[in-house]
């Protein structure tokens, strides 16, 4: 079973699961808000977003300043939607950034 990474929790304590779309939303926003300061998931946490179970939290989220938001939705097959952000150069200019 895939383990929930407590460390995307620091204001309250992990939940067990994240079953309801409710504690998806919420764990996809935790998980993006990281992943976007350089926090990088564990590879099981990556194989369990990709898996269908989580598409629809993913198209509710709508966290549009979010460049993990959107390469979510590109793994989910959804349509895309206006990036509100700003790509940082260090990233925009990164030569492994095509194989992502």
């Amino acid at each position: 079973m895939w383990k929930i990474d407590g460390a995307l929790y620091p204001d309250v304590d992990p939940p067990e699961t994240v079953e309801t779309l409710a504690a998806q939303v919420d764990f996809i926003a935790r998980l993006c808000a990281a992943w976007d300061f350089g926090l990088l998931p564990d590879w099981e946490t990556i194989e369990e977003i990709r898996r269908a179970a989580w598409l629809q939290a993913v198209d509710a989220c709508q966290l549009l300043t979010s460049p993990t938001y959107h390469l979510l939705r590109r793994w989910h097959h959804l349509s895309p939607l206006p990036f509100l952000g700003s790509i940082p150069a260090y990233i925009r200019d990164d030569p492994n950034l095509a194989f992502v």
